[in-house]
């Protein structure tokens, strides 16, 4: 069976959650989509996610919302991370820290896997290798599916890159986020992965990542410490990808870039 997987990039406070609500229908008519998953780790004011919001993300029919470092700034979240499996947070954290890294959900009778795993170039989390780590679910998964798909939550390109080719061939794609910039290099890796570097963002376009430009220019400038707020005026982007997959082998067939600029969208500023 050949399955169709929408991946959304890092969605960005209140303008990230309502491009995402508007746009997100006409892209599974358009692309034919069974499978969408978002990262939502910065869904919550730029920082976070809540329960609230995962319940409107459930609205959206999204079947897995995945996360990164910011998984732990709204504590409220920590109950549901406890009792729903619908929300990773990257597996390489201490196996002690609630929730789970990797799940399997039912799509037209396949199953599918889905992990989250962070990067530590750079980031300042002292976590477990992502390597080791994937492949230690890797084992687990072995005989329960091979279509797998990896949200790699890193800094660098190159960390992502060797990530990717390290496990080409045994899951079906890895998709790089975090860095809120989408990346023109999607491909199919030569033995079946289908990988791009950064899935990019939804958030407001003349943004710092989607954050308001003038405190960040006055950090970079003065090195002193700064409240990052989020960009609510003007244009909003929405970026990800979609991907074609072979079921009966794992491989996937075809990746293809999404990018919407939408010059029009009202944004309800609460969050």
């Amino acid at each position: 069976m050949i399955l169709r997987i929408l991946f959304i990039g890092d969605v960005v406070g209140a303008p990230g959650r309502a491009i995402l609500q508007k746009h997100i229908n006409r892209l599974r008519e358009q692309y034919q989509i069974d499978v969408t998953i978002v990262n939502g780790e910065n869904a919550a004011d730029g920082r976070g996610i809540t329960p609230r919001i995962m319940e409107s993300f459930k609205h959206l029919k999204v079947d897995v919302v995945t996360s990164g470092n910011h998984i732990w700034d709204k504590k409220d979240i920590v109950p549901y991370l406890e009792a729903n499996k619908d929300l990773l947070r990257p597996a390489n954290f201490p196996s002690l820290c609630p929730g789970v890294g990797v799940t399997i959900i039912d799509v037209k009778g396949q199953p599918i896997a889905v992990i989250n795993v962070q990067g530590r170039v750079f980031m300042k989390e002292h976590l477990d290798c992502p390597f080791k780590t994937v492949d230690s679910i890797l084992t687990y998964l072995r005989d329960k599916t091979k279509t797998i798909l990896v949200d790699f939550h890193a800094e660098t390109t190159a960390e992502k890159a060797a990530l990717a080719y390290y496990l080409d061939g045994r899951i079906s794609a890895l998709v790089g986020t975090h860095t809120h910039v989408q990346t023109a290099d999607e491909r199919v890796l030569p033995d079946g992965t289908a990988f791009i570097t950064d899935l990019g963002m939804c958030g407001a376009l003349d943004s710092s990542l989607g954050m308001k430009l003038d405190s960040i220019i006055q950090h970079f400038i003065t090195q002193m410490p700064m409240r990052f707020n989020v960009e609510t005026n003007g244009p909003v982007l929405l970026n990800g990808v979609w991907i074609e997959v072979e079921t009966s082998t794992g491989k996937a067939l075809k990746i293809e870039r999404i990018r919407i600029v939408d010059e029009q969208l009202k944004v309800d500023e609460k969050d």
